[in-house]
């Protein structure tokens, strides 16, 4: 046995290793029907101004970053993304969407949309308390009914 450190982005290793889990999991829970599920807003030249991006597995949306330019912060583009990534979800049958996020992101934000703290990491020298959060989707955050 050899054990390697890597101190730098290595997607071929974290793909095998995300291949090794899944296969676990799929042995414990069967087919997961994994997808990503990434939204992006675009201004009128193009640019990135905002996203989501996450994955739906087990009826669940878990989000893994949220970001909006701070030119475009504060008029309403994160609660749209959310909302378009929660119909998303419910349209690939989620019951539930997770994320976490540190005290000087977007604690508040979060809860403004309905998701609840469940557990916290208080803060400790050097590191910022983390939330970890979920809100129960439900057919009328679609629009549909």
């Amino acid at each position: 046995m050899n054990i390697e450190i890597i101190d730098q982005e290595a997607n071929d290793v974290v793909g095998q290793l995300t291949a090794g889990l899944r296969q676990f999991n799929v042995e414990h829970l069967g087919d997961e029907a994994t997808q990503p599920l990434t939204i992006v807003a675009r201004n009128t030249t193009g640019d990135i101004i905002g996203g989501v991006a996450g994955r739906t597995i087990y009826k669940n949306l878990l989000i893994n970053l949220v970001w909006i330019d701070a030119h475009y912060r504060g008029q309403g583009l994160g609660q749209k993304l959310m909302q378009v990534a929660q119909t998303q979800a419910i349209k690939r049958g989620c019951l539930i969407a997770q994320l976490d996020t540190l005290d000087f992101q977007a604690p508040g934000f979060y809860q403004k949309l309905g998701f609840i703290i469940i557990g916290t990491v208080p803060k400790f020298p050097g590191s910022p308390e983390r939330y970890f959060m979920m809100k129960h989707l439900s057919c009328n955050e679609t629009n549909e009914g």
